[in-house]
């Protein structure tokens, strides 16, 4: 499964961004989706995750109120909607799959990595 990410971009602190991710050429109705960042110098972290079945959402407790993962599935999208957005966001961000329940657990695809800065 080939992900395709955007919307990174430079923000300055306490603005928004809304990052996208789709699969061209493939259906993403049975895998679990998410988002990772990794900032320089740094692990690739979770960031959240949206349930193959839209049943619950999953967000890293240093996102939470802030950030917030949908999903459309006739588009085959997935979206980051990136509020109040802080300097320690900076990171590039990996839209994921799983064809778990829980993106934490394990990937199975990871798509190009879309850089966000975010100015202080």
């Amino acid at each position: 499964v080939q992900l395709q990410a955007s919307g990174g971009g430079l923000v300055q602190y306490g603005g928004s961004l809304r990052l996208s991710c789709t699969a061209p050429t493939f259906s993403l109705d049975y895998y679990t989706m998410g988002w990772f960042r990794q900032a320089p110098g740094k692990e690739r972290e979770f960031v959240a995750a949206y349930t193959w079945n839209g049943a619950s959402t999953d967000y890293a407790d240093s996102v939470k109120g802030r950030f917030t993962i949908s999903r459309d599935y006739p588009k085959n999208m997935i979206y980051l909607q990136m509020n109040s957005l802080k300097p320690e966001d900076t990171a590039v961000y990996y839209c994921a799959s799983t064809l778990l329940a829980h993106l934490r657990s394990r990937v199975d695809n990871w798509g190009q990595g879309t850089l966000v800065t975010v100015s202080s």
